[in-house]
């Protein structure tokens, strides 16, 4: 069998051999053992699935939130010639109807499907025909209450067990805490633990933290000493636009991306920094899901991340080719209280999270009784705009309906086009058209039932094909129909959608259960603080700790962080103290300056100090820096 996986792995992939842990999983899926496998980001996961499928009877479906990372996955199968599919909330009836069917009779061998799509009638009678081998859940953390990014959709898949009895699960993720293991194989109901995990070491990934006052300048400092593309992560928009438009200003080849920017923006700037057009790429945290660009030499982090799962994630960006790439935190301890006052301000109290139900419903136009099952575009900075509200508060209490299942806010989805006519039937009659405006109008009433009461959405590709023409003329022929006022026209568009999972219910009858609010902002809290003790740190290898945080307890210090290299320091001066004189000794420092300096933890350079004042070795000068007290040579 491992000859066979070889062969077919270098037949549609081009490699000779596996990543570490890449056999093992495969192996453990192929016995129809369910899995939970843990590899860190560019670990190879999707290989874990993708081989096993390719070698074996039946399809594999494949559970993923990204709409963008469904696509990128389809299209690199297509290339490969392999037969791929994805549906996702964004497609219209008919395109689903057809995907589905093509899974059913056709020859596909994958399925990429949106997690919230999972319960719906139209997959699940369609799934029971299915020949499906593998159920591969990726980012399974999302369905761990526990876990940084809780996602209520995920508890949908377990449901595919009574749909699909025949199947073997794989779950899959980057960053996961020995708690939300444990999690992640209950909610999936594996009959018996199976976890399976990578090494988290990056022997190419060098972790750096830096505590400075002035993080511009050591930003600068960064960019022109490491070559090569980057990211650097900011937590607000405004403080991305000014980053890159001072460093455009010095020369450097940057952009910006965050949430704010029109869809068309957003891919254009992406594509320009994919392409290597553009070298950095200033960002909010609503870049970089679903990247894959190998060559991402430095990633550094401007702004503090929620939780030291999403840094993990983010900083992985970096180095997935192998070649020497550095992770870097800049944080003031003023950043600490910034947080926690954000971390706050996601849990508004439960009277403001009835009223924000209702003003989002009433924007939407859900009336009371209505809305289960439907969509609707929401653009959350409109909404705050026009409700004086604050964004992150907004999104805060929009994530504790999610997490009750209220409500879904998906923050990319495509949107098909949508019609209906404001004529009747008999008015329609009467409006001048040409031919080919006339077979475009008889084909939408052939084929879309109720487009003159309700909105409809259309497929124009397929109405295109019947029409005998190109898709831009039926574009066309719709927004001339639309300006003269004969139909309304939404053209198809990629935007933030809310998904009403139940109907509108008065506030009043909204429970809040405890676990998603009370309970989860203390797991919210505890996952920054956990990035703060990585942060404040200055003993244990950066390497190691992640590893031990999130379970792997056999790694050993990189030699590449900062903290193993001011040990390095230490041990090649013979002592700290010695250390200390040698740097006092080639620079001015206070006392606190000297331990940044040194990336050594703050009491030991304290004590250290303490000694060679004692001593007459060091003294403190009046405006606070360290002195030799001797003409010691610094060398």
């Amino acid at each position: 069998m491992k000859a066979k996986l070889l062969e077919t792995l270098k037949q549609y992939w081009g490699y000779d051999d596996f990543r570490p842990m890449q056999y093992q999983i495969i192996s453990a899926v192929m016995s129809g053992r369910d899995t939970l496998a843990l590899m860190p980001t560019g670990g190879g996961k999707s290989l874990t699935y993708q081989l096993p499928t390719m070698v074996s009877e039946g399809m594999c479906i494949v559970v993923t939130p990204l709409i963008a990372l469904m696509k990128d996955q389809v299209d690199s199968l297509r290339n490969r010639g392999i037969s791929a599919v994805a549906v996702h909330s964004g497609m219209s009836r008919r395109q689903i109807d057809v995907a589905l069917d093509n899974c059913v009779y056709g020859d596909v061998k994958f399925l990429y499907i949106a997690p919230e799509r999972l319960k719906s009638d139209v997959f699940r009678l369609r799934a029971r025909c299915m020949d499906v081998s593998l159920v591969a859940v990726d980012e399974a953390h999302c369905i761990s209450q526990w876990g940084y990014d809780f996602r209520p959709s995920y508890l949908n898949i377990a449901a595919l067990r009574d749909v699909i009895p025949q199947a073997t699960f794989l779950a899959l993720t980057a960053s996961a805490t020995p708690r939300v293991v444990d999690d992640i194989m209950q909610k999936l109901e594996f009959e018996t633990p199976n976890v399976m995990r990578s090494s988290f070491a990056r022997d190419n990934l060098c972790y750096v933290v830096r505590r400075v006052d002035d993080k511009h300048t050591h930003l600068e400092r960064i960019i022109e000493s490491v070559q090569g593309s980057g990211i650097v992560y900011a937590r607000k928009k405004e403080t991305v636009e000014k980053l890159c438009a001072d460093f455009q200003a010095m020369g450097v080849s940057a952009s910006f991306y965050h949430a704010g920017l029109p869809t068309v923006e957003r891919a254009i700037r992406q594509d320009e920094w994919l392409s290597g057009k553009v070298r950095v790429m200033f960002a909010t945290n609503a870049f970089g899901m679903g990247i894959d660009k190998s060559d991402v030499r430095f990633v550094v982090h401007y702004s503090m991340s929620d939780s030291l799962e999403g840094y993990y994630q983010e900083a992985g960006r970096a180095g997935r080719d192998g070649a020497l790439s550095y992770a870097v935190l800049l944080y003031s301890p003023k950043d600490f209280g910034i947080m926690r006052r954000r971390l706050e301000s996601n849990y508004p109290s439960l009277e403001y999270i009835k009223k924000l139900y209702e003003r989002i419903c009433s924007y939407l136009q859900i009336a009371i009784g209505d809305g289960r099952g439907s969509s609707y575009s929401f653009d959350v900075f409109d909404f705050c705009r026009r409700e004086e509200c604050d964004t992150q508060t907004v999104i805060g209490a929009v994530d504790i309906l999610s997490r009750n299942d209220y409500m879904t806010y998906i923050e990319e989805s495509e949107r098909p086009a949508r019609i209906v006519f404001k004529v009747s039937r008999d008015e329609l009659y009467n409006v001048e058209m040409d031919a080919i405006t006339e077979n475009v109008i008889g084909t939408i009433m052939r084929c879309y039932n109720g487009v003159f009461s309700d909105f409809k959405a259309i497929d124009e590709r397929f109405i295109a094909s019947k029409c005998g023409c190109s898709e831009r003329v039926v574009h066309n022929v719709l927004k001339e129909l639309w300006r003269r006022q004969v139909m309304i026209y939404v053209p198809a568009n990629n935007s933030p959608v809310i998904y009403m999972n139940e109907e509108r219910l008065p506030a009043s009858d909204l429970y809040i259960s405890p676990d998603t609010y009370s309970r989860r902002k203390t797991e919210e809290i505890a996952h920054f603080d956990a990035l703060v003790e990585y942060a404040e740190n200055q003993s244990i290898c950066r390497g190691v700790f992640l590893g031990n945080y999130f379970g792997d307890e056999c790694l050993e210090p990189c030699g590449c962080c900062d903290v193993c290299r001011a040990q390095k320091r230490v041990e090649k001066c013979g002592s700290v103290s010695a250390l200390i004189l040698k740097t006092v000794g080639s620079g001015s420092y206070t006392a606190r300056e000297l331990a940044v300096k040194l990336s050594l933890p703050a009491e030991q350079v304290q004590q250290s100090l303490t000694e060679l004042v004692e001593t007459g070795d060091i003294k403190t000068l009046a405006d606070g820096k360290l002195s030799l007290t001797t003409d010691t040579p610094s060398e």
